[in-house]
């Protein structure tokens, strides 16, 4: 379940909320696409203020960018393919491919900036996330 904030994006601004199952289709159907992981609100307040902002991006981007929500129950699983481990983040794609990731909150310049750097890059592999512990 999402704090009200979170859930408004979905209800009222109609971002897709995505399993695991729907990511790989969501990224490879639009050009651009960033998928908003909040993880709990109450541990990363940062989420909420990441949930009034992500608006704000997209049409500063001219609605380029196409957002979804990934579901808190999925979520963990699928961060691990992106290997970023602080929250909030926003991952970004061309195409399907990763471009890359903004954790937390940033001032709005430095948003706007690392987008259009990301948009205009190539995709990347995700950084992979070492386990070193023995299993």
């Amino acid at each position: 379940m999402f704090p009200d904030l979170i859930q408004q994006l979905i209800d009222k601004n109609q971002y897709p909320q995505l399993s695991a199952d729907d990511v790989d289709g969501f990224i490879n159907k639009h050009h651009y696409s960033v998928l908003f992981f909040c993880n709990d609100a109450k541990l990363f307040p940062e989420s909420l203020d990441v949930a009034v902002i992500l608006p704000e991006i997209i049409l500063a981007f001219g609605n380029k960018i196409v957002p979804a929500i990934i579901s808190r129950d999925d979520e963990m699983k699928i961060q691990r393919n992106y290997g970023f481990t602080t929250w909030p983040s926003l991952v970004f794609f061309k195409d399907g491919g990763y471009l890359g990731t903004i954790s937390k909150v940033q001032d709005w310049d430095d948003y706007i900036h690392e987008i259009q750097k990301l948009m205009l890059s190539d995709s990347i592999l995700p950084p992979v996330k070492i386990n070193l512990s023995q299993n």
